[in-house]
Parts: C-alpha cells; structure tokens; sequence
C-alpha cells in the first residue's frame, strides 16, 4: 500500500513511523514543505493522559520524548495581585522544544523506514508532489490549520472557518519560570493575558493575549509588532525580572476555528488541525493531533488496502473522543472571549473555580478528586462554591 502524508509535524510524522512500524512492507512518504530544521514557536506541551496514550502506541518514542521534557507539577493562576498555586495530578504533563520534538519523531520515522521529502509546496496542481499523491492508495491531510489537501477539496469536506476576536502572539523568554502559570492582568484599563511556561534549560515560552476591546482602547491595532511585545514586557515585567520576549515568527493573530463536515473525501483523509482546529487554552493541540494518528495508524493496520474501510474504522474509533476535546476547546475559547466579565469578579478563587470548570469536563466531584489542596482552599474561603463537592 502507497501512503503520502502531506505535513511533517507531529501528527504526520508519528502517523508514518506507527504505520510503518506494524507495516514494513508498506511504501510511506511524509511531504513537508519546509526545511527539517526549520520550526515556528518555542515549546510545546503534552499532558500526562495524552504521555500515557503515545506510551501505548509505540514505548521507543514516547521514552525519548519523555526523556527531553521538562516536568511541573504546579501551576499557578493570578488575578492582578492575587494569585493560587494548584497541585497538578500526577506528573502534571511535560514541555518539550518543539524542534526536539520533531527531530525525534523525524529520527524514528526514518528508522522504520519512511521516507521524508522536505521541502515540498504542499498547494501544487503541477509537479512531482502532485504526481504522488495521485499516485497513492492513501493521502493523509496532517498539514495543519491553513491545510493545503483541505483547501483543495473544501467544499466536498465541508469546511467552515471563523476567527475569534482575542488577538494573541507566542513569544519565548529566557527567563526560566519556576512552573508553568496564567496571569490574568488589568492595566491601564485593558484586559491581558500571559501563559507561560519553562521548557528546556534555556528557554521558556510566553504567550500574550488581550481581548478585542483591549486591542483598540490600547491602541495596539496601531502599534508595530515591536511595540506590541514592548508593551507586554512592560505589563509583565515582574514576571520577566529583566529579560526580554524573544519573537520567532511571533504574528499577532485572531484564532481560525476549523470545522470539516466530511472527515475524508475519497482517498484523502484528514487530521489533526487540518481536521479540527483545538484552541491553545486547553493545551492539547499536539496531543490531539497525535491521537488521531494513533487512531488511523490502527484502521490503516486492520484494514489494508481497503481505503473506505479503512476511513469508515477510523472516523468510528476517534470521532466520539475528539469531539469532546473539541467541544472542551470551544467551552475554553469561549470563556476567554468573555475575559473581561470573568476578571471583574474580583476574588481568585471565585476566578479560579470557573476557570477549572470552563470546559464541562471537570465538574464538583472530579474537581475534588484530581485537585484536593485546590478544593480544600476554596470551601475555606468561598465554600458556596464548591458546597457539594468539598463535602
């Protein structure tokens, strides 16, 4: 069986190396269209549930990626001057460079044996690119939230798009933070946003947000970018105790809310963001990502061969799990749209309570099992909070 994956982030290239792992004998290709060194943004994270699932897919890579993760069991949550530290279950979920990332996951790739083609333009009618995945059994859209195999073929899969109006950039800093935390911040009569967090011995990244009413009564609509990252360095300057945000490609931007009606049209099959676009606030984009990879890895295995067969497995194991996830991104999306109203309660730990709750995936109950210090904190101060679970 021919198998072309157009994207050579963690999706695809974990896609290629399962596949070709259980399938020797299959023939497969990852297409990147750019270079193998060449990555935008700084770390990225991966939680203890979404560590446990790759550790079931495949221990070699899951090992070496654990092994280059920084770990935190602790995350703490301010509102202007008050601020909570929360216990995180477990290990609490690693960081990772996401260059390191991908030259692990490009390294056990080659080691089983799949091909990588970098440097490939992925919106090609013409060429040798698109001569192969005309030529292939299976082609497999893992190129992200502006997917070109999407694009291609829009209508069929249904696409709808919107953007949400916060703005936000990703930055680093080389300020190493003792563990990963979320500062909510009025200044000057704005609503901002910072969520940053260590991920190698050097390095850390920090995003920046501001909602839309903040982005002009701020007058960063007419700011340069270099004024923008001037300003929350000004915002955030006890955090950063001196150091600088360091931008890579770092583009103020209005989150795109992709949806596909279809999950495959023919042989091309969707994954990841070019499937679903998961919203950064719930911080398990890769993850997910990488557990749909899982998943079609799987119906490619059980099936050979049989394309419809194999699309129909996959749509039926992963569609009920990723819809929740993606239900939880738009609960987490749509609080922090609505971030101005959150922030005027005023009390951290009313705050925090509804920012623990946002998605509908923790209610009372699970709140008190999974962050009993947290529990225990808010029935001493604002126990008609948590009355029904802190019992």
């Amino acid at each position: 069986m021919k198998i072309a994956i157009a994207g050579g982030g963690p999706s695809g290239l974990y896609l290629a190396l399962l596949v070709k792992k259980r399938r020797p004998d299959f023939d497969v290709t990852v297409y990147e269209q750019n270079r193998a060194e060449d990555t935008f943004g700084f770390g990225v994270v991966l939680a203890d549930t979404g560590l446990q699932h790759l550790e079931q897919a495949d221990q070699p890579t899951h090992d070496a990626l654990r092994a280059a993760m920084v770990f935190s069991s602790q995350q703490t949550i301010s509102l202007d001057a008050q601020r909570m530290d929360i216990k995180r279950p477990g290990a609490g979920g690693g960081a990772i460079t996401r260059i390191q990332l991908l030259r692990i996951l490009q390294q056990h790739a080659q080691d089983a044996g799949v091909r990588l083609s970098f440097q490939c333009r992925m919106g090609a009618s013409k060429g040798i690119l698109a001569d192969e995945l005309a030529a292939s059994d299976l082609v497999v859209g893992a190129d992200g939230i502006n997917s070109a195999i999407r694009a291609q073929q829009a209508e069929a899969f249904g696409t709808t798009q919107y953007s949400l109006t916060n703005r936000f950039a990703w930055f680093g800093t080389k300020r190493l933070f003792p563990n990963p935390a979320l500062v909510f911040r009025t200044f000057e009569g704005g609503h901002f946003i910072a969520h940053y967090y260590r991920y190698s011995d050097t390095m850390s990244t920090f995003v920046a947000e501001c909602d839309e009413a903040t982005w002009f009564s701020s007058g960063m609509d007419k700011m340069t970018d270099v004024e923008r990252q001037a300003l929350f360095e000004r915002i955030y300057a006890p955090e950063l105790e001196g150091e600088k945000l360091i931008s890579s490609n770092s583009v103020w931007r209005q989150f795109p809310v992709i949806r596909n009606e279809k999950w495959s049209v023919g042989k091309t099959v969707l994954i990841g963001d070019a499937l679903s676009s998961a919203h950064f606030s719930i911080g398990s984009g890769t993850r997910i990502a990488m557990e749909d990879a899982v998943a079609l890895a799987q119906a490619i295995v059980d099936h050979p061969g049989d394309v419809p067969g194999i699309t129909a497995a996959y749509e039926a194991k992963r569609r009920p799990g990723k819809t929740r996830l993606i239900e939880a991104s738009e609960h987490s999306f749509n609080w922090y749209e609505d971030i101005a109203e959150k922030m005027a309660c005023g009390n951290v730990h009313e705050f925090v309570y509804d920012f623990m709750t946002r998605t509908g995936r923790i209610d009372g109950e699970r709140l008190k099992a999974q962050f009993p210090e947290l529990v225990a904190a808010l029935a001493t101060r604002r126990p008609e909070l948590v009355s029904g679970s802190a019992t």
